[in-house]
């Protein structure tokens, strides 16, 4: 005959009149040590992933220089310098262009999107790098990929990060004409005033700090 619930909460008697513990006591609280364990884990990978969110608060008292080496590690210069793609998109007038027109100018060019919130977060900051260079041969030329039909909504996102021009590929191809490619959005490639890359940064990253800024006076510099 099976035994039921209470049978197996009940004391076994084992020979000689002792008590054997109850397995059934044993077993719960063996499963109830594991959920808990699984709730806790559950738990810290939720918190992990909300504190990595594009745009979290970093911790009271971050260190500065912690900002400046991210810049840093995130900045690569090209083996071979090579000049900008022989490709065309267009100003805010809807006038064909190309980034060989800006030649003569220190050239940031930044490839985002309206559906991309790391490209949303960065933005202000290139915002700030092209303020801080007004009346200068900096220019900040930030590329949308947007949809067509998405323009008009990455035309006001861009109208809302002045001084910020708005450029847009209709085509949505200027990622895989660089070379090399941008594996995605934000890619943000720094040009000399002769026309060559100088380094890019694959991914978010912040603009307006002094290291952006010191690569941008070297390119300046540079003649």
């Amino acid at each position: 005959m099976s035994e039921g619930p209470e049978a197996g909460r009940q004391g076994v008697e084992e020979p000689g009149g002792r008590a054997r513990a109850p397995r059934g006591g044993f077993l719960n609280w063996a499963l109830w040590g594991a959920a808990l364990v699984g709730v806790a884990a559950v738990v810290y990978i939720i918190a992990q992933a909300s504190s990595n969110q594009p745009g979290a608060s970093s911790a009271p008292g971050q260190p500065a220089a912690r900002a400046a080496a991210g810049f840093a590690e995130k900045f690569k210069r090209p083996g071979q310098p090579t000049p900008p793609p022989d490709y065309v998109f267009y100003d805010d007038a809807g006038k064909a262009m190309k980034l060989a027109d800006l030649k003569g100018k220190v050239v940031v060019m930044n490839i985002w999107a309206t559906w991309c919130a790391p490209c949303k977060v960065e933005m202000p900051t290139l915002a700030k790098l092209q303020a801080a260079y007004r009346g200068q041969p900096v220019e900040v030329v930030a590329v949308s990929i947007d949809t067509v039909e998405d323009a008009a909504k990455a035309r006001l996102f861009i109208a809302q990060n002045d001084p910020l021009k708005f450029y847009h590929d209709r085509e949505k191809k200027m990622p895989f004409k660089l070379v090399p490619m941008a594996p995605g959005a934000p890619t943000t490639v720094v040009y000399g005033k002769d026309g060559l890359e100088v380094g890019r940064v694959e991914g978010e990253a912040d603009w307006a700090s002094p290291e952006a800024r010191a690569v941008v006076d070297a390119a300046l510099a540079a003649g």
